[in-house]
């Protein structure tokens, strides 16, 4: 028996915000996107190198205010890419922990926050 990497969901409420956060400020790409009717809310499947996230607008899929951590081999360096966007609702820096990771934290628009780290 084995299991996979998990894919966490998050809550989002406005699909353009979403995009100028994860794909815009992120670059994250979209995968897919599933939506029962036109004026309905959409379901959405993210992805960056081998990390996966659901987006969903969907009432009752996930809580706004969640945390995720994603693993990267090098934080340093997307911190600096993201800071030389000058994006105005966020502005992450990156600091050693006490455990010895380097971290980087950001917050989407809808209270999510996600952990961008490198284990040392």
């Amino acid at each position: 028996m084995t299991f996979q990497p998990c894919v966490p969901i998050l809550r989002i409420f406005d699909f353009a915000k979403a995009q100028e956060f994860y794909i815009e400020f992120l670059e994250f790409e979209i995968n897919w996107i599933h939506q029962f009717e036109p004026d309905f809310p959409r379901y959405i499947q993210i992805s960056k190198d081998n990390c996966i996230i659901h987006l969903s607008e969907h009432h009752g899929d996930a809580s706004p205010g969640s945390s995720i951590r994603i693993q990267s081999d090098d934080v340093l360096t997307f911190t600096e890419l993201l800071r030389s966007k000058k994006y105005k609702y966020n502005c992450p820096g990156a600091e050693e922990m006490p455990w010895g990771n380097i971290e980087s934290s950001v917050n989407d628009p809808f209270g999510n926050r996600l952990i961008f780290y490198t284990a040392r």
